[in-house]
């Protein structure tokens, strides 16, 4: 073997896993968008879990990156540790898949219907699609197709650059020596371990074994106890994921380890026993590609089948070695661990924006409500909603800033945008209930109050406000098209009691009625209510434009207004319910 084959080797290799990593990575994005609703069906029956960790590494071609994804998802609340084992455990299983379709490079046949299974024979044609796509469709959806194929047909020309470049080893009595060793179980186990730890994925380490094989010199005696040591180190990624993570997260990639060191533990006994009162022949014979892909899913399915059952044991012992504190700290509102995959990133900022809505909106009704019964318990109240408000703010914004530079769809991209609109507008109507709960306490402090008509035309302006809350909020956490096209006209209404309720007070300052100074809470506390009413249709208006791809806000609430007979109906409906 010359230098000029150990540069070509290096360039293989390199090929080989550059590849792996841009089709996992366009796989993420491409199926990303699926991967929430799964998540959403997951159970904490075992088979349900293990299939769909099964199901997600079988397409995104890395249990590392599903393994790091279940981590994020335990740190965030959205997956119980229970069904995160059992997920970790079909992830185990799901990554077998790349070592079969690498095996079909070891096809050998004069049959021309065979020879066109082999990669060689069939990559060039999808590096040809996958270039047409990725080069000349605007989608970002046939982009990251295009990117798939260019990453598998690169994976499997680095496959087959390495195959070529240590063909020439086969002849080389110390490469011969070097899986002789590797024969010892244990040494064998721990060379897969760290290859697999440094290269940071199970399918690629199998990969660079089945380029091996093709010399002849690798026998299954040798090959078995490196996969065996493969599952250990793949857990590296998920143990470093977890560095920073709450207690749950750390559980997480405790049992990912745990699983993977019994199972190997208990199968390399086994095998070794075997080895040394049978001595099967096989043993002894060169492993073929498919040989290996056989070998490695057996032993993941072995290792399932074996603490599939005792997943409740995992969950115990990683209790006992990472234990919880006096107080178990509060899982994290975001994770940048779910950034690996946007979709389940944003449908968590999502879930918590709607968690901020909820909030904002009952801090305001409770300072509507303190304008008849004031409290300084329900003052302090409303106060740290508006705090918690501001909390989710900033860690939303940032969060959504980081997603929407990343590479993701077209119709992701609208919602990040909706999502960092919409965060503004529930965090000043969080505001504008704390401006009202301070001129409260400054008619308190100054003892002096409205007449009854203003506080009779205040408690229909409020309930007005009230109303255009509860539609944006509809309209905002169910995607309620036809509650946010009944907030405009009930917008306007709003608008129109501010000025008229204005009025009515300066002429009641005329006539002696009410004092100046009430007059100027009285502008203060008009002005909150008509600003949270804007606010509203901001909110509205942002699920309407999302729905139809539009994020024209302002054109499209001046086209409601122009030219929708609904619009007039709601008004004339509205006008009516809150007349003065």
């Amino acid at each position: 073997m010359t230098i000029f084959d150990v540069l070509t080797l290096i360039g293989g290799l390199s090929l080989f896993l550059f590849g792996m990593n841009i089709m996992g990575q366009a796989l993420e994005r491409r199926a990303g968008a699926k991967l929430s609703s799964i998540l959403g069906k997951l159970t904490s029956g075992k088979l349900a879990g293990f299939l769909t960790g099964l199901g997600v590494t079988a397409v995104i071609q890395s249990s590392s990156a599903t393994t790091v994804m279940v981590v994020g998802f335990v740190n965030s609340g959205l997956m119980s540790l229970r069904q995160a084992i059992n997920v970790i455990m079909g992830a185990n299983v799901g990554t077998t898949v790349t070592a079969w379709i690498l095996s079909l490079a070891g096809i050998d046949s004069g049959n021309i219907f065979i020879k066109l299974l082999k990669p060689t024979s069939f990559t060039p044609v999808l590096a040809l699609v996958g270039i047409v796509f990725y080069m000349f469709c605007k989608s970002s959806k046939k982009k990251d197709v295009g990117t798939v194929l260019l990453g598998f047909a690169t994976l499997m020309f680095g496959m087959d650059t390495m195959s070529g470049a240590v063909a020439g080893l086969a002849d080389v009595p110390a490469f011969q020596n070097i899986f002789i060793m590797f024969k010892n179980p244990i040494l064998g186990m721990l060379a897969g371990a760290v290859l697999t730890a440094i290269i940071q994925s199970s399918s690629a380490s199998v990969g660079i074994l089945q380029a091996l094989a093709i010399t002849g010199q690798v026998s299954y005696g040798a090959a078995i106890p490196i996969i065996m040591g493969q599952n250990i180190g793949t857990c590296v990624t998920a143990m470093l994921s977890s560095v920073g993570a709450n207690k749950n997260a750390k559980r997480a990639a405790v049992v990912h380890l745990s699983f993977n060191v019994i199972g190997t533990v208990v199968w390399l006994i086994v095998f070794s026993i075997v080895k040394a009162i049978f001595a099967p022949a096989m043993l002894d014979a060169p492993a073929s590609l498919a040989g290996i892909a056989i070998s490695h899913s057996a032993f993941n399915i072995l290792c399932t089948l074996l603490l599939l059952p005792m997943s409740g044991l995992l969950e115990k012992l990683a209790n006992a070695i990472v234990p919880a504190a006096k107080t178990e700290e509060k899982q994290s509102m975001l994770d940048d661990r779910l950034l690996t995959t946007p979709p389940i990133a944003l449908e968590r900022c999502r879930v918590l924006t709607a968690d901020m809505a909820r909030i904002a909106v009952e801090a305001f009704r409770e300072s509507l409500s303190s304008l008849k019964e004031y409290t300084p318990a329900l003052a302090e109240k409303i106060r740290e909603a508006e705090d918690e408000t501001d909390n989710y703010e900033d860690a939303l914004g940032t969060y959504l800033v980081k997603l929407s530079s990343l590479q993701i769809g077209d119709a992701e991209s609208a919602e990040a945008a909706k999502l960092l609109r919409v965060i503004g507008d529930f965090e000043r109507i969080s505001d504008h209930s704390v401006n009202i709960i301070e001129s409260i306490e400054e008619m308190r402090e100054k003892e002096f109050a409205f007449s009854e008509e203003a506080q009779r035309e205040l408690k229909v302006l409020s309930g007005a406000v009230n109303e255009i809350l509860s539609l944006s909020l509809n309209a905002f956490v169910d995607g309620d098209v036809h509650a946010a096209s009944m907030v405009e006209p009930l917008e306007q209404v709003i608008d129109e009691l501010k000025e008229k309720l204005r009025a009515n007070h300066i002429r009641r300052m005329q006539q002696g009625g009410c004092t100046i100074e009430a007059g100027f809470v009285w502008s203060d506390l008009l002005t909150n209510l008509e600003r949270t009413s804007d606010h509203c249709s901001n909110i509205a208006g942002c699920v309407i434009d999302t729905m139809q791809g539009d994020l024209n806000l302002h054109e499209s609430l001046r086209q409601m207004r122009r030219d929708s007979s609904d619009f007039t109906l709601e008004y004339s409906n509205f006008s009516k319910k809150y007349a003065i």
